[in-house]
């Protein structure tokens, strides 16, 4: 059985066809998958140490961040059957390939940042300069 590759998406469709895409895109850029991602870079992790490598997550957020990444094929849930129970959490090859697409994302953000900060102070003081005059 042939399995056929889905019709390419209009650039700028903003229909019901983007329903799924968006949702995958917000997965990966929301503000803990992001971080979930660009840790399972370096290697897999326990929840517990994941949590405290990321730090200021909860406990429901990132078990909700990680149950979404795990149903979109990103990150692979290794459940041990021993005692106490062990879980481990890696990427699978999908979600790698996402998390370096993220991380560059996240380099370009650290490098760019003094311009950033630029361009945020320069646009604090037209905007104070226009609701005086």
């Amino acid at each position: 059985m042939a399995v056929s590759t889905p019709e390419p998406i209009a650039k700028y469709d903003t229909g019901e066809a983007m329903c799924p895409y968006r949702l995958v895109l917000e997965h990966v850029t929301s503000r803990w998958g992001v971080l979930v991602l660009i840790e399972l870079l370096d290697r897999p992790y326990r929840f517990s140490e994941l949590r405290r490598a990321i730090g200021r997550v909860s406990e429901k957020m990132l078990t909700q961040t990680l149950q979404t990444l795990e149903r979109d094929g990103l990150v692979h849930r290794d459940a041990q059957p021993v005692i106490p129970p062990r879980v481990d959490y890696s990427l699978t090859d999908l979600g790698r390939e996402a998390a370096e697409q993220v991380r560059g994302l996240a380099v370009w953000t650290q490098e760019r940042m003094w311009q950033v900060q630029e361009a945020r102070e320069a646009y604090d003081t037209r905007k104070r300069v226009s609701e005086q005059g």
